[in-house]
């Protein structure tokens, strides 16, 4: 079972939200949480285990060789991403803007455009009895989520089989690396607040979702604040809300001291029980 969570805007409570989840499953089912917000991972402020491993990820890139070149100006044309531009007599690359789809490199009549590999950042595996983590994170500077994400997911896929429950906390937003991150789930739990912001927001993630065609649910995180907008959005667009996290300055108190809110809060825990009977639910069906 692979359940991304994720929302419209930051700050509404994902990371909240899958640290928590993740270790309350992790209580009777083999875990793995990973943080896929690669540009600024912090699920493991929350998260107490020791280190299993740590990789250093690369991305491949174009390199010029000037003796090889005829300067005949393809390179620049099959590119989309204006990462390798012609200036006169040389060819420049920007490795910022580089996808490394290898378009430049191998339709290069002269082999003038090796790929080589460049250094994007770094992967965290750790680990606490049922639960793993695995945190990814992109080096100062570098601009592109995406082929971390990617290869994030592929580490995931060859160290843990079909029998342990993965949680995915997605990127804020409903960009690229969002849609990288959800796009191999099988549910995406979308969390808001209810507010105006959190609506307009909300209505976005939905869209997107659909677009993806995922299945999905909505958690109301701060619920006690704002207005029932929300509520009646879900209600009128047939969206379940799988919970509702109260407003409680006891969890503001808790989190600003990267605990986990559930093994305090009992309100919390019976709502983070009815995602998991959700959760167990799903997977039976798989199974049978």
């Amino acid at each position: 079972m692979k359940i991304a969570v994720a929302s419209g805007k930051g700050g509404t409570g994902k990371t909240t939200l899958s640290t928590n989840l993740a270790s309350f499953l992790a209580e009777n089912y083999p875990v793995v949480l990973t943080d896929l917000d690669v540009e600024e991972p912090n699920s493991g402020l929350f998260i107490e285990a020791e280190l299993v491993s740590e990789e250093r990820k690369f991305k491949m890139i174009p390199e010029w060789i000037e003796d090889k070149c005829t300067l005949c100006g393809i390179c620049q044309k099959v590119c989309n991403f204006h990462a390798v531009i012609q200036l006169g007599p040389m060819i420049m690359v920007f490795p910022e803007l580089c996808h490394g789809c290898y378009a430049c490199s191998e339709l290069c009549p002269e082999d003038a455009l090796p790929m080589i590999r460049k250094k994007m950042g770094q992967l965290k595996h750790f680990k606490k009895g049922n639960l793993h983590f695995v945190e990814s994170r992109l080096d100062i500077g570098e601009e592109q989520a995406v082929p971390l994400i990617k290869q994030t997911h592929k580490y995931i896929d060859q160290h843990f089989d079909k029998d342990f429950i993965r949680i995915y906390d997605a990127p804020p937003g409903t960009s690229c690396p969002v849609m990288e991150a959800v796009k191999d789930t099988d549910f995406v739990i979308l969390i808001t607040e209810p507010t105006p912001f959190g609506l307009h927001d909300l209505t976005l993630a939905v869209e997107t979702m659909r677009e993806l065609k995922k299945e999905f649910g909505v958690v109301v995180n701060r619920y006690g604040i704002g207005n029932d907008d929300v509520l009646k959005y879900c209600q009128e667009e047939q969206i379940a809300v799988l919970a509702k996290i109260p407003n409680d300055r006891r969890i503001a108190e808790l989190y600003s001291q990267g605990k986990l809110i559930y093994r305090e809060i009992p309100e919390v825990r019976e709502e983070l029980e009815k995602v998991k009977e959700l959760i167990i639910r799903r997977m039976e069906e798989v199974v049978r």
